[in-house]
């Protein structure tokens, strides 16, 4: 997951606690190697080298599928798992250096759900595209993580870096708390969350950013131009019934820029919008 994974279980029993920390790694690191992009073994390696060819898939590879297709048409191609080839230019290390436009532009011309032949139990991309599943991944192997481990543990908090799911009250009725790192964390507090049941996600540019001529850059792109969109905010939390959708959620608020706001207040969720 790139990203520090922990679980947090309400229990007195070491064999619990050891079965459903079990579980959830067990989970995670399942996700991970059927699904990374880095991964040559995995189903999304065999489709970005399937070079024009079909590759067929299995249930659960085409449920993820249909889901980015569905993502896709609601946010009008700006939530594009095509669009990872971005990183090939892109550098969100802190440092001022920006791509050359002409490099943005030739890579943005590889990008494209529409173009991609999506037919249930088979994919096809045109040769030299590449799907990247990091948009949604993470978030649906802590509701996979979540699903499974509630059988051991009814209690439990999942967290895979940030992105976490609340099975069940911690203990005597108390909640969960969370603390969501403030984006200035020099200067300003956490956010402070209690948490019964449900989910929480976040999408900002704390950790991967540029920085020129004193302007930011997020790390979140717009497949549309190929540059960050412009006016987002430094981070959005999202709260909902499974880390998915607070993930989708809060994806397409940072997507709106200067309306992330006005998006969210008319999704009925609650969040945390922080400029």
């Amino acid at each position: 997951m790139a990203s520090p994974c922990e679980v947090h279980i309400a229990t007195d029993s070491a064999q619990c606690a050891t079965e459903v920390a079990d579980i959830v790694s067990t989970e995670a690191l399942r996700i991970e190697r059927k699904f990374s992009r880095y991964r040559g073994d995995s189903i999304v390696g065999a489709i970005n080298n399937s070079a024009g060819r079909w590759i067929y898939v299995d249930e659960e590879t085409s449920k993820l599928l249909e889901y980015a297709d569905q993502l896709y048409r609601l946010s009008n191609g700006r939530f594009d798992i095509t669009s990872g080839v971005l990183r090939q230019v892109w550098r969100f290390d802190g440092s001022d250096r920006l791509p050359d436009r002409k490099a943005v532009d030739l890579i943005r011309s590889g990008i494209g759900w529409d173009r991609v032949r999506f037919e249930g139990t088979r994919i096809r991309l045109e040769p030299g595209m590449e799907i990247d599943l990091g948009g949604i991944g993470k978030e649906y192997a802590v509701d996979r993580a979540g699903m499974l481990a509630q059988r051991a543990a009814p209690h439990c908090l999942i967290n895979f870096g940030g992105d976490l799911t609340a099975t069940g009250i911690a203990v005597s009725n108390h909640r969960w708390h969370v603390a969501i790192e403030h984006p200035e964390s020099n200067e300003q507090p956490p956010v402070h969350i209690e948490l019964a049941r449900g989910a929480i996600a976040t999408s900002g540019d704390s950790q991967r950013f540029l920085l020129h001529n004193g302007k930011r850059y997020s790390h979140i792109l717009d497949p549309l131009t190929g540059w960050p969109v412009e006016a987002a905010p430094r981070s959005v939390t999202v709260a909902a019934p499974s880390c998915t959708l607070a993930g989708m959620t809060a994806t397409f608020a940072m997507l709106q820029g200067s309306q992330a706001e006005r998006f969210l207040d008319t999704e009925g969720f609650e969040y945390w919008c922080l400029r």
